[in-house]
């Protein structure tokens, strides 16, 4: 994980000299010559983090490095301090206001105003840096870390070697009873036993312990299937698999040993092909590898299995969805589930029990334990490890006291437990492994909203820059991939795009145990702890608070080098922290994420001391009560995100927001002027009030994505899009009209060929009969208060990338809405929220007609009245989420999520 912490550093010096070289002078090479070393760091880091587990010098050394890509990061964010501070002292001195520019605006406008920086602070800071740099390879050579290694264990001392080799599988140890999961395996024997003679692979993936392995041994030991084939082999992979070896291994477990092994050793990759590829020809063969890592491990042997047609098969089992998916050109993919509560029960209780029946247990112990296995979240090998961990604890006591440390406990109950972290954590980017520990500084159970995730990725400096795609989406494919390994959950997917994700709890614990060593982040929680051992509080670069009181002690021992500071509020308190706002604006100068989501601001106006945090990104205050922004917000020229929503409280916007070029993301009921005509990388904004929003340039605002549009009670006015139209990249746009407004035609929408998500709330005066040419990969439609008077089904079915309509009250003032028997070939969700007092009658739907639906949803007080074909009638509603509601749009009540 240290290289993650040295590449960090490493991005960020780069960036640092491409944006200033002229301006460093002389120092500018003493920073190149940090730039190198920290490269020439990576190269040996790799090795030694292998050793650390092992080797305690290693592992003091490796943190040393920590520290240095940490200092190398301070002295440049002190550096631009500096400068910054010399400035506005300056234009104090002459009342002259600054008009920086780049990504270290106020460097550039220094030199104008010939104030002489002092580099002698960085050359001496760097000096120091030099000095420790240099002394890291004569420690190295005289601690002979090289060559360190535990005494009598050879070159097995490999911590991560050893965990691989704990976890090689073997087809020979079987479960005596398997628990849960017959619905999957009832799925996957039957595509054992397809009639189709080709060669199939069939793919078992999921999140480490969930048991894949336990099904593929299920599957390989059934009665049908050693019937079924002429012979069966068992291989383990690993993620540092060897061909020539997997190969000797797969001989080996279907038996085909016809030479002596010294002579199959000494045989080449392709000969040892050719002899597999001979021995299963004209036989029907079953291989089951276990634990793929990398889709090339069954891409570098396939060329030694015939694919003829006898009915061969393949399992693999993996924790990457993308291994599953793409291993094959033949591929049936299963993606294992959790156990559900019924079955991790009987799970634990054959574990903690044994022959026991539970119904004889005391009540104390079914409650403890019915807790605990609550808290295993369906997690098979959690539930085993602590069901083996209580069958040796009888008496209430010691059960509460595993309950209170229940994770640790695991920790400490079986080695897998930590492997099953380890191995998919250590296989990840530099980038990945920062994401996905950042994931960790969230409240236990608690669903985290996917965007403001990855905004925060972004504000962080986690993900790089591509030349090709915004940082959003690569942020965005960075959690895919996260959720593609199996290390998250989704939680919520809703109108088509994953809302709210989470992380397995014990992931989680496993992941804040590594972020400890690196003083990645700290958490503090007033509710639980006090402050102990303030060293760890005091090193970290980042510190979640979930719960303070009006001491704040946390503020007295944090890093002044503070980078992140996040606020949650898990036990609904809504704590006041005005006092101490000023305070933390003006230790912590180095922040760059600030989210104080939910504390109250004092008396709605931001302090001007805001000002002072000049590295902010991502400054978030939703539900705090702000309602205005001091001028000084000029000075946070490298702010991404700004999020001052609050219920029914509406913000004004300063003239100054349009100094913030960097300016990504913009969340709030914004009121008066909105100077953002300047703000070329906007890409979001919620919610523009519409008579602001028509007074604004819009051919400047081309990268556009997102945008929310609210209108008042006491207009009367066509809305016109023509201002949207000039937003090519818009891909998702809500417009809510006063009750006597009416939107115009919606044509100008042709040139938005990006849109995929439209909510419209208000009156259409024209009918929809063209959406399909408008609109064409139009996904998501939402049509409210419409009022149409032409039955909008015959347009509406026409749009064929169509996922989710929800069409909501008086959308529509006829009788009868009919859709054709070619219509809505894609739609999958439909929600009718007509009222009951309305002229609809019946909704008709031909044969054929809306194929892939899978949530069909009407009021309960319209079913009696509504005619419906049978069909939909069968159709389970979707669930809410599934197609839920901006509440903050809709009705501006409080909601909230993390």
């Amino acid at each position: 994980m240290v290289d993650a912490v040295v590449s960090f550093a490493l991005n960020r010096i780069t960036d640092f000299l491409i944006q200033e070289a002229a301006f460093l002078g002389r120092v500018r090479k003493e920073v190149q010559w940090l730039k190198d070393e920290l490269g020439w760091m990576q190269c040996y880091i790799a090795s030694a983090e292998e050793k650390q587990n092992d080797v305690p010098m290693v592992r003091k050394w490796l943190n040393d490095v920590t520290k240095i890509a940490y200092d190398v990061e301070d002295v440049i964010d002190k550096f631009i301090l500096q400068v910054h501070d010399e400035e506005t002292d300056h234009d104090q001195d002459t009342n002259k206001e600054t008009k920086p520019t780049g990504c270290f605006p106020s460097m550039s406008s220094c030199i104008k105003c010939k104030k002489k920086v002092n580099l002698h602070d960085i050359g001496n800071d760097i000096e120091e840096l030099k000095n420790r740099i240099n002394d890291l390879p004569r420690i190295r050579e005289l601690y002979q870390l090289e060559s360190s290694r535990i005494k009598g264990e050879g070159n097995s001392s490999n911590y991560l070697a050893r965990l691989r080799q704990l976890r090689r599988t073997t087809s020979f140890s079987i479960e005596e009873k398997v628990v849960g999961h017959e619905d999957g395996t009832s799925r996957l024997l039957a595509k054992l036993f397809d009639l189709d003679p080709r060669r199939i692979v069939v793919s078992v993936y999921g999140m480490g312990g969930l048991g894949k392995t336990t099904l593929a041994r299920k599957l390989y030991h059934h009665l049908d299937v050693k019937r079924k084939f002429d012979c069966r082999a068992w291989v383990c992979v690993s993620q540092d698999y060897n061909t020539h070896d997997l190969l000797l291994r797969i001989i080996s477990s279907f038996g085909f040993i016809t030479k002596k092994t010294e002579e199959l050793q000494c045989m080449s990759e392709e000969d040892l092909e050719r002899y597999l590829h001979r021995s299963l020809q004209g036989r029907s063969y079953l291989l089951v590898i276990d634990d793929i890592w990398k889709k090339e491990a069954w891409e570098s042997i396939k060329r030694a299995f015939p694919d003829t047609t006898n009915g061969s098969r393949v399992i693999i089992t993996t924790r990457s969805k993308e291994v599953a998916e793409n291993s094959d050109e033949r591929t049936y993919v299963h993606k294992l589930r959790f156990l559900t509560f019924d079955e991790s029960w009987q799970l634990f209780c054959e574990k903690s029990f044994g022959n026991q029946n539970a119904n004889d247990v005391e009540e104390e112990l079914k409650t403890l334990g019915m807790e605990m296995v609550q808290k295993c979240e369906g997690l098979p090998l959690a539930i085993i490890v602590l069901g083996g961990l209580l069958s040796k604890k009888t008496k209430p006591r010691e059960w509460k006291v595993v309950r209170e440390h229940i994770w640790q406990d695991l920790k400490k109950g079986s080695i897998h437990i930590p492997n099953l972290f380890a191995l998919s954590f250590n296989d990840l980017s530099y980038q990945l492994k920062l994401c996905f520990l950042y994931m960790s500084v969230y409240p236990e159970d608690c669903q985290i909203n996917v965007d403001r995730l990855l905004r925060l990725w972004v504000a962080e400096g986690f993900i790089s820059q591509d030349e090709n795609k915004k940082m959003e989406d690569v942020a965005k494919d960075s959690f895919h991939e996260l959720n593609d390994r199996s290390l998250i959950q989704i939680a919520k997917i809703s109108w088509g795009r994953v809302a709210t994700c989470r992380v397995h709890d014990l992931l989680r614990e496993l992941a804040i145990e590594k972020a400890k060593e690196l003083n990645f982040f700290y958490i503090y929680d007033e509710m639980k702890q006090s402050i102990g051992d303030s060293s760890a509080i005091s090193m970290c670069r980042r510190e979640a608070v979930y719960s303070v009181t009006n001491k704040c002690l946390w503020l007295q021992h944090s890093n002044p080098n503070l980078r992140s500071l996040l606020f949650f509020d898990p036990y609904g308190y809504r704590p006041d922290i005005r006092t101490k706002m000023t305070c933390m604006y003006t230790k912590f100068r180095f922040l760059r994420v600030l989210k104080l989501h939910g504390f109250n601001v004092y008396g709605g106006t931001l302090s001007k001391e805001i000002g002072k945090l000049i590295h902010l990104k991502y400054l978030g205050l939703r539900e705090s009560l702000v309602d205005y922004l001091p001028r000084s917000i000029l000075n946070l020229r490298t702010l991404q995100t700004l999020d001052v929503l609050s219920p029914d409280s509406g913000v004004v916007l300063p003239y100054e927001i349009s100094k913030l070029q960097e300016l990504r993301h913009l969340f709030g009921y914004f009121r008066g002027h909105l100077g953002i005509d300047s703000l070329t990388e906007l890409q979001s904004i919620k919610y523009v009030l519409r008579k602001s929003w028509i007074s604004i340039n819009t051919e400047k605002l081309g990268n556009l994505r997102e945008l929310w549009i609210f209108g008042t009670l006491e207009t009367t006015n066509e809305f016109c899009f023509d201002s949207i139209s000039k937003l090519k990249r818009l891909e998702q746009l809500a417009v809510k009209l006063g009750r006597k407004d009416c939107f115009a035609s919606l044509k100008p929408l042709t040139h938005c060929s990006n849109l995929i998500d439209l909510r419209l709330y208000g009156k259409i005066e024209k009918p929809l009969e063209d959406i399909h040419k408008l609109l064409p990969n139009l996904e998501c439609l939402l049509l409210e208060d419409s009022r149409l008077e032409d039955d909008p089904m015959p347009s509406l079915e026409k749009l064929h990338n169509l996922m989710i309509l929800y069409i909501g009250t008086k959308f529509y003032s006829g009788k009868k809405l009919f859709c054709s028997a070619q219509g809505f070939r894609r739609l999958e969700i439909l929600k009718l929220d007509h009222e009951d007092d309305g002229g609809l009658e019946e909704l008709q739907v031909e044969e054929g007609a809306m194929p892939m639906l899978r949530g069909f949803s009407i009021p309960t007080k319209f079913e009696s009245k509504l005619r419906i074909p049978e069909r939909l009638k069968s159709i389970p509603p979707p669930a809410e989420w599934e197609f839920e509601r901006d509440i903050w749009f809709e009705t501006r009540v409080p909601f909230m999520n993390y």
